[in-house]
C-alpha cells in the first residue's frame, strides 16, 4: 500500500508539471529590434549565466551615444507566462529614443533559454536578478537608474525581486507593471475552474502541491504583498477588458501600494502589445519623473 501511495503522489507530480508547462518556443527578434532601433543603437544577442546553471538568452541594446553623457539608465523587460522576449518588443523602440539601454531577457523554459523541469513566478524572479546582475557589470550602465518592466507573472517577478530578492547595489528605481495578477492562488483557482477541476477535493490538493514545489506559500509571493513594501516608484498598467486578470486586480494593487502609486488602464485585454503603442507618452513621463528627469523624451519618441 505505501509502494501505491508513492507510486500515486508520483503520477499526481508529474500531472501537475504538464499541465503547467508553458509554452517553449524559440524565437528571433532580431529583425524587428533592428527596424525599431533608432540610427546609433547596437545590439547584441548574448546568453547570460542564470541560476542553476542554466543559460538565459538575452538581446541586449545599448542607446545611441550622446553628447555629454558617460552613462546611462537601462531597463530590463520580462515577458509573462508561456511567452518569450519577442512579446515585450513595443517598448523597445521608445525607451531607445528616451536614452535607456534595454535588455530583453527569456525565462528559463521559456523562449531561446535553457530548459527546465519547471518553472514558477519566483524563478522568474531569480531570472530577472541574473538579467540585472549582467546589466550592471556593463560598461556605461547606471546601475543606480535601473528600470523593470514585466507582464504578468513577469510584472509579478519584477514586483518580487524588487521587494525581496534583490542583490549587490541599488535597488531598481522604477518597476512597470503590466497587467500583473493582485495573488497567484486567485489565478491558480481560475485555472481550476476554467478545467472543470472542483476546489475540494482535487483543486486544493493541487493548490498545496504547487506551494510544496516551488518552495513556498502562495501569501508570501502574492503581489498584493510585495507591492506594499517598494520602495521604487510604480506603475501599474492594466487593460480595462482584461478576461484573464480583472482590472479589480489592478485597482487592489494600487491600493495596497504606498502613496504615489500610479494606474494606468487601457483600452484592452491582458496582451496589451497594442494598447501600449498609444501610451508611450504616459510610460516616459512616468519614467521622466522617476529617474529625476534625466530621461529625455525626445520628439518622435510619443505618439499623440
Amino acid at each position: 500500500m505505501a509502494r501505491l501511495g508513492r507510486l500515486a503522489l508520483r503520477l499526481f507530480h508529474h500531472a501537475i508539471l504538464r499541465g503547467l508547462r508553458a509554452a517553449h518556443e524559440p524565437h528571433d527578434p532580431r529583425p524587428l529590434l533592428l527596424q525599431q532601433a533608432p540610427a546609433g543603437a547596437a545590439l547584441q544577442a548574448v546568453r547570460l549565466p542564470g541560476p542553476g546553471g542554466k543559460a538565459l538568452a538575452a538581446w541586449w541594446l545599448r542607446p545611441a551615444p550622446a553628447a555629454g553623457r558617460k552613462t546611462f539608465p537601462v531597463a530590463l523587460l520580462m515577458h509573462g507566462w508561456g511567452s518569450n522576449a519577442s512579446a515585450m518588443l513595443p517598448l523597445v523602440g521608445p525607451l531607445l529614443r528616451a536614452g535607456l539601454g534595454v535588455l530583453l531577457l527569456d525565462a528559463r523554459g521559456h523562449g531561446c533559454s535553457d530548459a527546465v523541469d519547471f518553472t514558477s513566478m519566483p524563478r522568474f524572479a531569480e531570472d530577472i536578478g541574473a538579467g540585472v546582475a549582467w546589466l550592471r557589470a556593463q560598461i556605461g550602465v547606471d546601475g543606480a537608474r535601473l528600470v523593470l518592466v514585466g507582464h504578468s507573472v513577469g510584472a509579478a517577478a519584477a514586483l518580487l525581486y524588487t521587494a525581496r530578492l534583490v542583490g549587490p547595489g541599488e535597488p531598481p528605481r522604477a518597476v512597470i507593471s503590466l497587467s500583473a495578477f493582485a495573488h497567484p492562488q486567485e489565478v491558480m483557482r481560475r485555472w481550476l475552474a476554467a478545467r472543470r477541476i472542483p476546489h475540494v477535493p482535487i483543486g486544493r490538493a493541487v493548490l498545496r502541491h504547487v506551494q510544496r514545489v516551488i518552495g513556498t506559500d502562495f501569501d508570501a509571493i502574492a503581489p498584493l504583498r510585495t507591492v506594499a513594501g517598494l520602495s521604487a516608484a510604480l506603475l501599474l498598467v492594466h487593460g480595462r477588458d482584461d478576461d484573464t486578470v480583472p482590472f479589480d486586480d489592478a485597482l487592489r494593487l494600487q491600493a495596497a501600494a504606498p502613496p504615489g502609486a500610479q494606474l494606468l488602464g487601457v483600452p484592452g485585454d491582458h496582451d496589451l502589445r497594442e494598447a501600449l503603442v498609444d501610451h508611450e507618452a504616459q510610460l516616459l513621463g512616468f519614467l521622466a519623473e522617476a529617474l529625476r528627469d534625466r530621461v529625455q523624451v525626445t520628439e518622435g519618441s510619443a505618439r499623440d
